[in-house]
């Protein structure tokens, strides 16, 4: 099989691109970076070309398209079962699939309210009861899993879980939520790992505007 290609979209927006890119890079893996920048409304028919869903990100591996991140990151965790992707405890592991899961089905308040973006100037917007449900929710995941694990992230080293939590961290921060010094001791973790702090620098350097993300 060829090597692994990943595409993406815009740094500066695509949480779901930033969720496997970081996995990864964090883990070390090879891979090669395509990247389609959204139009105006979030879409991009080249897209069509090269996912079966018309979204990204999506993983070719030779002939193999692998779609959804968190899909791409359990593919790329059976390629590497020694890369340490995902914990290596079986109950840490079953932990971070379980809170991983619950990002890929739910917090629609908060990613619905508060878009991920890298270049945003960190301001508050009115926000609902829904989205502060949510924010309290991820709080205490994070607080659980660091207070079990001894941190710093959230099975003690970085993992597919962190990845699949990082654009919240941006949220969280960009949109100047009121936070614990627990909760900004772990986003200042991953905001300091050198796969977030690739992936940033990237995206402040994108001049895209995607106006429907510009919330």
């Amino acid at each position: 099989m060829d090597g692994l290609v990943l595409y993406i979209a815009n740094k500066n927006y695509s949480s779901w691109s930033f969720r496997p890119w970081i996995a990864l890079k964090a883990a070390g893996i090879a891979f090669e970076e395509v990247l389609i920048p959204f139009n105006d409304d979030a879409s991009n028919p080249k897209f069509r070309e090269i996912s079966p869903t018309g979204k990204v990100p999506v993983l070719h591996h030779g002939s193999l398209q692998v779609w959804e991140s968190l899909s791409i990151i359990e593919y790329v965790a059976e390629l590497y079962p020694d890369a340490g992707i995902w914990p290596y405890d079986p109950a840490d592991r079953a932990m971070a699939r379980s809170i991983s899961m619950e990002m890929l089905s739910g917090f629609r308040a908060l990613r619905n309210a508060c878009p991920m973006n890298m270049r945003r100037e960190k301001r508050r917007i009115e926000t609902g009861a829904d989205v502060m449900a949510d924010v309290a929710r991820i709080i205490e995941i994070w607080r659980t899993m660091r207070q079990r694990s001894g941190g710093p992230f959230l099975f003690g080293a970085f993992s597919a879980a962190d990845a699949m939590y990082a654009p919240v961290v941006n949220r969280l921060d960009v949109y100047d939520f009121d936070l614990d010094e627990e909760t900004l001791t772990y986003m200042k973790a991953v905001q300091s790992h050198p796969a977030w702090v690739e992936w940033k620098a990237a995206a402040l350097q994108e001049s895209w505007i995607v106006p429907a993300d510009e919330a």
